[in-house]
């Protein structure tokens, strides 16, 4: 059936400086096509007079790297517009969502993450082993995370995950992706127990306009509502 790729993000250090972690998965089935997709995106920007940078959340969010120099409109304009695109995508996506306080020591959040790879893995298993090969995207930014999805993806599908530390936002678009959704994530969970920020507030409006305009519209790509175990 070809290949799948695996890219991931994740928002929180491996420290306790944050309440939460977030670690996103972005599946693609490698031999559907990107550019019927990525071209109207192109456009939209070209249009617009956007020049097309590398999307990245948080910057983009608190106005740095890229975006420095951008009015408040400008980065909304660029936040809606990859939103679009990836709502046209065809990708999947998971989400696991921890509250550090929960978890004594990184040992244990790793741990944690390694199961529920694991058993997100063997829900969909049948899917999962179809595939030639299981290819992981991932920057090799926090150890933590290169472990726990090596020997997850190793253990429940008995494949080799090849880790290309590399895989960065401003190489892949759909690294790029996994950021955008990884963030999307994290904004409903401050949303959810009231701890939204006024940047939040100031990108996303209420949370009833957040729901309606952004997490409706991102989890219509779950991997659940895609596809069956």
């Amino acid at each position: 059936m070809g290949d799948i790729g695996v890219f991931v993000d994740e928002s929180g250090e491996q420290g306790f400086l944050s309440d939460y972690y977030l670690l996103t998965l972005v599946f693609h089935e490698q031999d559907h096509e990107l550019e019927p997709s990525l071209a109207p995106y192109r456009q939209s920007l070209f249009d617009a007079g956007l020049v097309d940078v590398p999307f990245h959340a948080s910057p983009l969010l608190n106005r740095h790297d890229n975006y420095r120099l951008m009015t408040v409109e400008t980065r909304k304009r660029y936040l809606y517009m990859f939103m679009t695109l990836c709502q046209h995508l065809p990708i999947r996506y998971r989400t696991f969502v921890y509250r550090k306080k929960a978890f004594p020591a990184m040992a244990q959040l790793e741990s944690r993450i390694r199961r529920d790879i694991v058993n997100l893995l063997f829900e969909h298993l049948k899917y999962f082993q179809s595939f030639d090969k299981v290819k992981v995207y991932y920057d090799g930014g926090q150890p933590m995370v290169a472990n726990a999805l090596r020997e997850a993806i190793g253990y429940a599908l008995s494949k080799n995950a090849i880790v290309y530390r590399h895989g960065g936002p401003a190489e892949y678009r759909l690294a790029q992706a996994a950021d955008f959704i990884c963030a999307i994530e994290l904004t409903a969970c401050k949303y959810e127990n009231g701890e939204q920020t006024a940047t939040d507030e100031r990108f996303f409006g209420t949370k009833g306009s957040f729901r309606r305009n952004y997490l409706k519209k991102v989890r219509r790509l779950s991997l659940e509502r895609r596809h069956g175990p």
